[in-house]
């Protein structure tokens, strides 16, 4: 008898600690006695009956995350890849049915995910998969609600995380992408170019206008210094003809000094004899006078005509 009585005081230990159980935070346990459901245990030390129940298993009741990888072909047959992030948790209140209802309910999940967006993407183009990829997670949310609220599980949010079409009509958008910038930028250059060009045209105008203002304001100055200098030779006895001779000799001096300064000139002055300026005054003098004296003969001929 002595002999058994560690042996039953190690047995009634073991009893003892097997009566006594852990269930972690936003988890919950499910409790079976020989077979059949009896309770459900949350967070904390639980005691249970050795040897006739039994912990049939655990679910957490934190929030969990599904990534389902669906292939469908859009309205415009085009194959894409959509990546629908599910979250969702067991409802605490309903633990029973998210135990006993389903044995594998990620499966359950994603045959209804897959449901949802080979019905839905089917009806769009591929433009619009990208722009309306927020109906089609409200669309599986709707449906998995639906369907997953039976079963003990509440949907918190779907997602379509990622869409990803065939490489080929991935590089043909980036085609189409990168001509429609080369189309705009090739605009604005075009634009760019039109306006520095009516810019320098009227830059150039501008310049025009005052370059020929400058040269009048120039050729003014000196008719009037010429002016002057006649007035100024009359006053001390030489006529305007000699005067006029003298202003051009000078001035052809002044033009051959103005040449020698420059080392590296190509003018050549033709003629250019000492008798070059006199000669080239008369020969102004001849043609004025010609030309004044066929100016009143034409005269002289109208007034005849309108007499008659």
């Amino acid at each position: 008898m002595n002999a058994l009585f560690p042996i039953i005081i190690v047995f009634t230990l073991i009893i003892l600690f097997a009566a006594f159980f852990m269930v972690k935070q936003q988890t919950a346990a499910i409790i079976e006695r020989f077979g059949k459901f009896q309770s459900i245990r949350h967070s904390g030390l639980q005691m249970k009956i050795p040897l006739v129940d039994r912990v049939a298993g655990r679910l957490s009741l934190k929030i969990q995350q599904l990534d389902v990888i669906i292939e469908t072909k859009t309205l415009d047959d085009v194959f894409v890849k959509l990546k629908v992030s599910v979250q969702y948790k067991v409802i605490r209140d309903k633990v029973y049915d998210a135990f006993y209802k389903l044995d594998y309910p990620h499966d359950q999940i994603t045959s209804y995910v897959f449901d949802v967006v080979r019905a839905e993407v089917p009806k769009m183009k591929l433009d619009d998969v990208f722009v309306k990829k927020d109906d089609i997670a409200i669309a599986v949310k709707s449906e998995l609600n639906d369907a997953m609220m039976t079963y003990g599980y509440d949907i918190i949010k779907t997602l379509v995380t990622d869409i990803d079409p065939d490489a080929q009509v991935k590089e043909a958008m980036n085609r189409i992408n990168a001509s429609e910038r080369e189309k705009v930028a090739a605009q604005y250059e075009g634009d760019a170019q039109r306006i520095l060009i009516v810019e320098r045209a009227k830059a150039e105008a501008e310049s025009k206008r005052l370059q020929g203002q400058g040269i009048a304001d120039q050729r003014r100055e000196i008719a009037r210094g010429l002016e002057e200098s006649v007035e100024v030779l009359n006053k001390v006895g030489i006529n305007s003809q000699e005067a006029s001779a003298l202003i051009v000799v000078t001035q052809h001096y002044d033009t051959l000094q103005s040449i020698g300064q420059e080392t590296n000139s190509n003018l050549i002055l033709l003629p250019n004899s000492p008798q070059a300026g006199s000669q080239m005054l008369n020969d102004m003098v001849a043609s004025f006078t010609a030309s004044n004296q066929i100016g009143e003969a034409m005269k002289n001929s109208k007034n005849k005509e309108n007499l008659k």
